[in-house]
């Protein structure tokens, strides 16, 4: 077991599942904290801010940090796109507040018409007319983006449509695949080891899903660790060919370097 310089972690399954807490999510950060270890929660959320995430880590679940400690796939896409063509800084937006303003800090503009770039993320109120006005400039030429793959986003009701669903009626209308963002892609994963300022050795990637948590860390080449807290058990782990660099049932069971 390495000495770790910092750590990517997802949210849900990982440091709560839905509205009931992990009680030893809470103690694994606290530990991270005393040690002055760099964390960053990596989250497929494009529809929040930061603060947020901090609100709701804080109000429900007592786990204290800052919007420094978040780096959700809005800011994640907004920063891919900064990294592109300079010159290029209009887009057209389907999704909620979070991805808009992610992306007006970073210095684009929005139009409806002949824009750069179409990025598409959940909305809760998407419409046809929005549809409409992506796939008509994505057919124009406008490069398409896609925040995360998530189909399917589980609540109190069941499992209802995400980013991913929304997403995937663009590129039907379009013919053209988006290029993604979110979990389980490598670019997310870049990004905020660029933030961490840390090199791909330097970290690991912590979640309870191995579909997205655990393979964006093998696409991306970062260390793995899976918690059975959240989506993926021991049987569904078995079956892959490509295994977690490390599992445990808790987070209490993983020793920090100073531990």
């Amino acid at each position: 077991m390495r000495n770790y310089k910092g750590y990517l972690i997802d949210l849900d399954g990982t440091m709560y599942r839905g509205k009931e807490k992990i009680p030893a999510a809470k103690r694994f950060i606290e530990r991270l904290q005393e040690r002055n270890i760099p964390f960053l929660f990596v989250t497929n959320n494009s529809t929040q801010e930061p603060q947020a995430v901090v609100n709701n880590l804080a109000h429900n679940f007592n786990i204290h940090v800052t919007t420094d400690n978040v780096y959700t796939t809005a800011l994640s896409t907004a920063d891919y796109l900064a990294s592109q063509d300079k010159e290029k800084r209009s887009v057209y937006t389907i999704g909620e507040f979070g991805l808009k303003k992610a992306l007006f800090d970073k210095g684009f503009y929005f139009v409806e018409h002949n824009p750069d770039y179409v990025v598409v993320g959940l909305d809760y109120d998407v419409t046809y007319h929005k549809f409409e006005l992506a796939t008509l400039a994505i057919k124009a030429g406008a490069k398409f983006i896609g925040t995360n793959a998530d189909t399917n986003l589980p609540n109190e009701r069941g499992l209802v449509p995400g980013a991913g669903s929304i997403i995937a009626l663009v590129e039907c209308a379009t013919q053209q695949k988006a290029t993604y963002i979110g979990k389980p892609e490598s670019i997310i994963m870049n990004k905020a080891l660029d933030r961490l300022e840390m090199e791909k050795g330097d970290v690991i990637m912590v979640g309870d899903n191995y579909m997205t948590d655990i393979s964006a860390g093998i696409n991306c080449g970062i260390d793995t660790l899976l918690v059975y807290t959240g989506v993926s058990t021991p049987e569904q782990v078995k079956e892959k060919k490509i295994k977690p660099t490390y599992t445990v049932n808790s987070l209490d069971e993983w020793t920090l370097g100073n531990d």
